[in-house]
């Protein structure tokens, strides 16, 4: 069985690199979708029941491992340094370093990293992280899908 939930956040970013308008500072209002799959849970009586996941409990993991932690920062590469000495001119910004450029692709990537290693199977249903799909924009996404990339 699959499941999914999907949450929003904001962030601003540049393609240091891009050749077009992407490589000016902007932001966006992100959406992540967190693809879980495993067993439907049985046990009798337990909150669960019927369920891969409480979806709660998705968002809850995803929030605090993720989501919280990229909401209204600057996600930007480590190799444009003007743009990171610029930022850590700011008292108490909110600055997230990533080792590659912040693309749809690269953020997906990252995130399903850190949301993998976050969502145990703590039911014994097989629960295992399938896929995360980042839109950028209502119209693009890159989706990091379990050994595809």
């Amino acid at each position: 069985m699959l499941i999914t939930r999907r949450l929003e956040f904001d962030a601003g970013h540049r393609i240091s690199t891009h050749n077009s308008q992407c490589r000016h500072l902007h932001g966006h209002r992100y959406v992540i979708e967190i693809t879980l799959s495993g067993d439907i849970i049985a046990d009798e009586g337990v909150a669960e029941q019927g369920m891969v996941m409480d979806f709660s409990e998705v968002k809850r993991i995803a929030k605090k491992e993720l989501v919280d932690q990229w909401d209204h920062a600057f996600l930007v590469y480590s190799g444009d340094t003007q743009v990171l000495s610029f930022l850590q001119t700011i008292q108490d910004h909110k600055t997230v370093v990533f080792k590659s450029q912040p693309t749809a692709e690269n953020l997906a990537i990252t995130a399903f990293r850190i949301l993998d290693a976050a969502y145990q199977d703590i039911y014994g249903n097989q629960l295992k992280l399938e896929q995360v799909r980042l839109f950028e924009t209502p119209n693009c996404w890159a989706d990091a899908i379990r050994n595809k990339y």
